[in-house]
């Protein structure tokens, strides 16, 4: 089983850095595992012509397009700011997630191809918001766009969301035994799909298929 795990913090040594190398150490020892810290990656997080014009990819992107057209079960882990992921991630889903790589809309009518089809994925963000508040004043937004904007729309299923919080002053004992038992359950839960069941598209989206 090949396992991605993205750590979407611009900074190291943080909290949701830490909940990430616990979901790492829980995994199967026969487990294959690809870690991608973004804060390290060179590339333009701007999608410029939108989808006009191609804009060419950084070899770091390129790189990481192929992680993920390997994986079995991808990992992401950051932090919630102002309702969303931190810029650098944003940016990276705009380079990365394009038409003829990871999904493409029928000529006619309003449906697309999921070219991820055959790959699962959970997603560990830490935030200030309380779990509660997050779903009954928000309405699980970013949970919600994550497993059917994002991650569901090109194809992981299912898709797994655990929102940590409240991470401010450190969190409690409590939260944090909770978190780390929720996040070891995630990581020896995972159950890879037939390898039939994978799609991939990156040889055609660069020329090469």
């Amino acid at each position: 089983m090949n396992i991605l795990l993205i750590d979407g913090h611009p900074d190291e040594g943080r909290f949701s850095s830490h909940l990430l190398d616990i979901y790492q150490a829980a995994l199967p020892s026969d487990t294959e595992i690809t870690r991608v810290n973004v804060r390290d990656m060179e590339f333009k997080p701007n999608l410029k012509h939108g989808y006009l014009k191609r804009t060419d990819w950084e070899p770091d992107i390129q790189l990481l397009a192929e992680k993920f057209d390997a994986c079995d079960h991808a990992v992401f882990a950051f932090p919630m700011w102002w309702g969303a992921e931190p810029a650098e991630l944003k940016g990276l889903i705009d380079r990365l997630f394009l038409p003829g790589f990871m999904y493409q809309f029928h000529e006619k009518g309003m449906l697309w191809d999921k070219y991820l089809e055959g790959r699962s994925a959970d997603v560990i963000a830490t935030m200030d918001t309380p779990p509660f508040f997050l779903r009954l004043l928000y309405g699980n937004s970013i949970i919600r766009r994550w497993k059917g904007q994002i991650l569901g729309f090109v194809g992981f299923a299912p898709v797994r969301f655990l929102p940590c919080g409240v991470i401010k002053g450190g969190g409690t004992e409590k939260h944090i035994d909770k978190w780390t038992a929720k996040i070891e359950k995630m990581a020896r839960s995972i159950r890879p799909k037939s390898p039939e069941m994978k799609t991939s598209r990156l040889a055609a989206f660069l020329g090469k298929g």
